[in-house]
């Protein structure tokens, strides 16, 4: 007996740590399956997984007999990795088999089906899931996707077609979830902007289960849509959409009806930008969607409330423990919660989670907390691989991993009474907080100072006051306005914190490796072990919160034009300054280009603006100028808008006139267009682009706006007039950073500058080595004199993917093509970046970060 003791606890470790190298194996074979450029065929796939399923079944069946140690570990990590990796890309592969096929895009498409989604509305029109039944293109049937994201809009004012300008005629005043509808659609691919840091649309598109979007037409030529009637499909989609509607009739201000809708139905749409602005910048946006944390106090509170209940009866109790009772009700209840509120990703992790760490309380497993955290993660992998790429997957385990490391090893009487339970709760926010800390920072560039004095109140008061009167409101109508009531205190306090000077913190977006050594920092820093150990977090936290974003070296400059759609947007950066050339379009209301890409963009860089250029007044240049300007207070604002524009309004706009100059560390900015006599006679807005060039005297980039022929001739002759003897220099832009006197284009400043001036092929040329192409490609641009005056090696096209203008014009690729311009698109190349320093490379986004879920365009 006594021989016997050693060998025991071996045995006994055997099992867990076999486990632990199984579930790791699941994260390890789904990190990697995402990491692929290109899917194989799903039948190789199918061919890795049976012998690996076979022989990891056979490895765990005959554990017993296998030999311990590191060696069995590995094997099992192997073997799981391998299986998941197999399973995820033969998932995966069968769904890329009901994409939309290219001959398809862009046609009339007559499709009937149901509308299976709640639809979403906005100034511009719908946006709803559409389940196609049948589809017929040009009187024959065709395959589409089983389900597709559509949009029914108002009509486009301006549009080229007068079909398009006519779409929405006839729109109904609903559009019902579970109804049966017939449309005449046009479809395109999952496509979306590709910025670094930047949101992944078609990743979304892909976890929801999309595999095209498009538009109903409803112009003279298609016919009206036809509504078939109710299919009785999606009753719940139906109850949250009757629900949602009772709000808005309820609650008169807008905003806390939206704020309302989001917390009973999780219509996340329905909240104003501009509280989401406040929400991120106290750190409670999380409590204001339906996230895991609503989802884990709603079983919390359900299981408390049925185990209290269940503890009335006596022949209950007798018959299954109070305890278990409230874990299975809570446990039902939240998953019903999550359910009615759309069953979101978020959502379904967290039922994940509750699901697999009751079922392991009511086998009475008493598991270490890390085999119990590594479960659940894999669990929801296994359920949704995707779910890995999500920032919402990381915030979440990472702060149930901080939960689990605090609370291990600590006395069960740790925190007595309601004072004790209080403090116990505030040292957990602060150590969720301090955790999450650099993760925040390496998701989004920025984290929020004030947050933990936002969520000590926020979180009891929206998760144990809000909530559940929202959802009592649900049933009775009038406590609504009480939830709204509630809302607005809430509201007043956030705001005053977000308004201080110091609510955020936003520093350059760190590389991956800072921020897992960043993220391990803080959860050393919260485990309970001694303070020495502990203080060992501290420098491993240094990485991530002092890195600085690499910019250009003296004396050269960088170009990002980011992917922002139809318009022009584009990132100057020198050594010591940057420069914004036109802010991108307004999609809605609610949503901009500088909103949604500059602004994070920007903040990944940490790029403070000196300057923002405004070629024109259209909008697809202007439109995130607010969220730009709001963001960098400091920035000047130069443009050709006039005196009434409503950006005047926000920054008082210097006019841009041929001649202005300015340098900033070795490198020369240049207007070259329009000059004073064309804001007395141009008669459109594109004649009036700001032309800008930007130099260091060995290379040269040229952004050219929206001018058409005419101004390029003027620019080809205006060269001519330059170079003929006698002929005036540019004049120092006043006021404008680093200009001034010492800062001019022959001031010297440094060598790199003399350098510069040295070079310079005189007082300005149109000789570029990367253009801007001018009006976005349109047939009305890039004149042939023009090209051979500039004579680009490279050229950029910001226009959006199947764009209704039909921007680049095949006639003008072909003349960029007969002088051997190499051509980069938003489309194929996503954000694209130039820089001096290595002037015979244009990198792309788009090819540089290519996953198999994103949409891939022929040359």
């Amino acid at each position: 007996m006594l021989g016997a003791a050693p060998t025991a606890a071996p045995t006994a470790a055997r099992g867990p740590r076999l486990f632990f190298a199984l579930l790791a194996g699941v994260l390890a074979g789904t990190l990697a399956q995402l990491q692929q450029q290109a899917l194989s065929a799903p039948w190789l796939y199918a061919l890795c997984a049976l012998p690996t399923g076979v022989a990891l079944c056979w490895a765990v069946a005959h554990r017993k007999a296998l030999p311990s140690g590191p060696l069995a570990q590995v094997l099992a990590l192997l073997l799981s990795a391998l299986l998941v990796f197999a399973l995820c890309g033969w998932r995966a592969g069968l769904f890329l088999g009901t994409a939309l096929e290219r001959a398809l895009e862009g046609r009339d498409l007559v499709v009937s089906g149901v509308v299976s989604a709640m639809p979403q509305r906005n100034e511009s029109g719908l946006r709803f899931r559409f389940e196609i039944e049948s589809a017929f293109g040009g009187g024959q049937p065709v395959r589409l996707p089983p389900r597709v994201y559509l949009g029914w809009y108002a009509p486009i004012a301006g549009a080229a077609d007068p079909a398009d300008a006519a779409q929405a005629a006839g729109q109904p005043a609903s559009v019902v979830a579970g109804e049966r509808w017939q449309f005449t659609v046009r479809l395109k691919a999952p496509h979306g902007a590709s910025n670094p840091h930047g949101f992944d649309y078609e990743l979304w598109l892909w976890e929801q289960g999309l595999q095209a979007s498009g538009y109903v037409r409803a112009g003279a030529r298609e016919g009206a849509p036809r509504r078939l009637g109710q299919s009785g499909a999606y009753p719940l989609e139906r109850v949250r959409q009757r629900v949602r509607d009772a709000v808005y009739e309820r609650v008169t201000e807008r905003r806390v009806a939206g704020l309302i809708a989001a917390l009973v139905v999780g219509d996340q749409n329905a909240i104003d930008r501009a509280d989401w602005d406040i929400f991120r910048a106290t750190g409670v946006a999380h409590l204001m969607s339906i996230s895991g944390l609503h989802i884990t106090m709603f079983a919390w509170v359900s299981a408390l409330l049925v185990g209290w209940l269940w503890r009335r009866s006596e022949r209950a109790c007798l018959a299954w423990p109070a305890g278990n009772a409230g874990l299975v009700g809570g446990v039902l209840l939240a998953g019903l919660y999550a359910v009615f509120s759309g069953w979101g990703v978020p959502a379904q992790r967290t039922c994940l989670m509750l699901l697999t760490v009751s079922l392991l309380r009511l086998a009475g497993r008493r598991w270490p907390w890390p085999l119990v955290w590594l479960l659940a993660c894999a669990v929801v992998l296994l359920g949704d691989p995707w779910a890995m790429l999500q920032s919402g997957f990381w915030l979440s385990f990472v702060a149930v991993g901080v939960l689990f490391a605090s609370s291990a090893g600590a006395p069960a009487d740790r925190a007595p009474g309601l004072g004790g339970r209080l403090a116990a709760g505030m040292r957990e926010q602060w150590l969720i907080t301090l955790a999450l800390t650099p993760l925040s920072l390496l998701l989004f560039g920025q984290v929020s100072v004030v947050g933990l004095a936002a969520n000590v109140l926020a979180i009891p008061w929206v998760t144990l006051v809000v909530t559940p009167l929202a959802l009592i409101g649900a049933i009775i109508a009038p406590v609504w306005d009480l939830a709204g009531w509630c809302l607005l205190a809430l509201g007043g306090y956030l705001r005053l914190l977000a308004e201080l000077p110091f609510a955020t913190i936003s520093i350059a977006q760190p590389p991956l490796w800072a921020g897992v050594a960043g993220i391990a920092g803080g959860m050393l820093l919260a485990l309970r072990l001694p303070w020495w150990l502990r203080l060992g977090g501290v420098p491993m936290l240094l990485p991530v919160l002092l890195w600085q974003a690499p910019r250009p070296e003296m004396g050269h400059f960088e170009l990002l034009a980011a992917d922002i759609g139809q318009g022009n947007a584009i990132i100057v950066r020198t050594a010591g300054h940057a420069l914004v050339y036109d802010a991108g379009p307004r999609f809605s209301r609610e949503s901009d280009a500088g909103h949604r890409m500059l602004v994070p963009l920007l903040r990944s860089l940490d790029a403070r603006l000196d300057m923002v250029l405004l070629s024109h007044r259209d909008t697809d240049h202007t439109g995130g100028a607010p969220a730009l300007l709001a963001m960098q207070p400091q920035a000047q604002l130069l443009s050709s808008i006039e005196d009434t524009h409503e950006l005047q309004g926000l920054r008082r706009a210097r006019r841009c006139l041929a001649g202005q100059t300015w340098d900033w560390d070795g490198v020369q900015f240049t207007v070259l267009h329009p000059s004073a006599a064309d804001y007395d006679g141009a008669s459109r807005s594109n004649a009036l682009s700001c032309v800008l060039r930007i130099s260091n005297g060995a290379h040269t980039a040229l952004l050219t706006g929206d001018i058409e022929q005419p101004q390029e001739a003027r620019l080809v002759q205006g060269q001519a007039e330059a170079r003929a003897p006698g002929a005036q220099s540019p004049v120092a832009l006043p006021g404008a950073a680093g200009a001034g006197p010492g800062a001019g284009a022959g001031a010297a400043a440094d060598p790199a500058q003399e350098l510069a001036a040295a070079a310079a092929p005189g007082p300005w040329s149109l000789r570029a080595d990367l253009l801007l192409v001018p009006h976005h490609g349109s047939k009305t641009s890039s004149s042939a004199d023009f090209l051979d005056a500039v004579q680009p090696r490279f050229a950029l096209v910001q226009a959006g993917y199947r764009n209704r203008f039909g921007h680049p014009a095949a006639t003008v690729l072909a003349r960029y093509a007969e002088r051997g311009i190499t051509v980069f698109d938003s489309p194929h190349c996503g954000a694209a970046t130039w820089v001096s320093s290595t002037p015979g490379q244009v990198r792309c986004q788009r090819q540089e970060a290519q996953r198999y879920w994103h949409h891939v365009l022929p040359p």
